[in-house]
């Protein structure tokens, strides 16, 4: 249970980010308050119904305000809500800097997201195809890596007109297996559907208020790359996070912010690796196939991350970058080059391609703590998904 100081500040919190959001709505020519989902906002799902943002006349309004609730969230009771609180504040601080007097690239990771503000390292990316070319090797593939890999995918491929059936199919056997690990406050029959989409920025994307999974189905997909997504987007992924968030306000036990998801926030990071290492939650990374899908989608993230930082630090031409990914990408096709290109390209989301890759190493270890004690798991879900989290206040748990 959160005091009522945290509590509080909560609701505090709540209508100042929506005070901030409506600035910048204004900004880029939107009217209205934060609606339930709109992936063009800085608040991109508002689950409130009564609360309302403060009035600010513009940043540098909002930028006092944020100042002057940081300095309250060095005062409240319990350490992890001051330090998550006060870097969260500090997140608000520097969207406003950076979208009334700007803010170089690295600093916008840096002080958005609160992770170190550097391309993923050579070495790394190089380690992960190594890793795959030992799996590939040891299921069987021959050929260099790129020629194992394309030979992977073709043997794992869901075409396009099947994945809609496929994830239906998936996303019901993860409720089974996650209410069997979390509990979700509601019926399988409130959940998540899937509707196919075309030429988006994202591979897939949670509505969460429509109750339906956008998922791009220009990329190549294979069953364990759709098994990921049901993961990630809804079960116990996206849909978990939010459904427990809404259900603990009504119960008093999460405080209002939690009402809302942000991005380019000190939450960004937790909020995708709690998505991610839903697969190891679920025992749904065992198989060769399925640990040689987590280590491809990672590489691929390290991928698009680096292309990030080609376009928006290091200046290179986009047609560049993509001819890099491209050429590096193993997998997934033109149109998963383009919808990482797309994304990328939108300057005001492109720092968040640094939660992806951050988000999963940050929760493993902290899982791996808890799997093997069965006793400890309600703890665990307790401080992940009824409490919003930087990446330094998610490792106080159970410290």
């Amino acid at each position: 249970m959160l005091s009522d100081r945290s509590m509080d500040f909560g609701e505090a919190l709540c209508t100042a980010l929506l005070g901030l959001d409506a600035v910048y709505a204004a900004e880029k020519g939107k009217t209205g308050p934060a609606g339930e989902s709109d992936i063009d906002r800085l608040v991109v799902l508002n689950m409130s119904d009564r609360h309302q943002p403060d009035p600010f006349t513009g940043y540098e309004d909002a930028i006092a305000r944020f100042r002057d609730l940081a300095v309250q969230a060095g005062e409240l009771p319990e350490p992890d809500r001051r330090l998550y609180y006060r870097q969260t504040c500090e997140s608000a601080v520097a969207f406003a800097e950076w979208r009334s007097t700007g803010l170089p690239f690295a600093d916008q990771i840096a002080r958005f997201l609160h992770v170190p503000a550097e391309p993923p390292r050579a070495a790394e990316l190089d380690r992960l195809r190594g890793e795959m070319r030992r799996m590939l090797s040891d299921l069987g593939y021959s050929g260099d890596l790129a020629q194992q890999a394309d030979a992977w995918q073709d043997r794992q491929r869901v075409s396009s007109d099947e994945v809609e059936g496929v994830m239906d199919t998936l996303m019901r056997e993860a409720w089974d297996r996650t209410i069997e690990k979390i509990a979700i406050p509601t019926a399988f029959e409130d959940g998540m559907k899937v509707r196919a989409v075309h030429d988006t920025p994202y591979n897939a994307m949670c509505d969460f208020p429509r109750r339906t999974i956008h998922l791009n189905v220009d990329p190549i997909l294979t069953l364990p790359s759709l098994r990921h997504l049901a993961v990630h987007e809804a079960y116990p992924g996206h849909y978990v996070q939010f459904i427990r968030r809404q259900d603990g306000y009504r119960r008093g036990v999460a405080a209002a912010d939690g009402l809302l998801s942000v991005v380019n926030t000190a939450h960004s990071t937790p909020f995708e690796g709690i998505a991610d290492i839903g697969l190891s939650i679920i025992g749904w990374d065992q198989t060769p196939d399925d640990r040689l899908a987590a280590a491809m989608g990672r590489y691929r993230t390290g991928l698009a991350t680096r292309a990030a930082w080609r376009v928006h630090a290091d200046g290179w031409d986009a047609a560049a970058v993509r001819d890099e990914i491209w050429r590096d990408a193993l997998g997934g096709g033109e149109g998963w080059v383009d919808a990482r290109m797309r994304f990328i390209s939108a300057h005001d989301r492109s720092a968040l391609m640094w939660s992806y890759w951050h988000g999963e190493p940050n929760l493993a270890p902290i899982w791996q703590r808890v799997a093997a004690d069965p006793a400890r798991h309600h703890l665990y879900d307790a401080w992940i998904y009824d409490r919003l989290h930087s990446v330094q206040s998610l490792a106080m748990f159970d410290a």
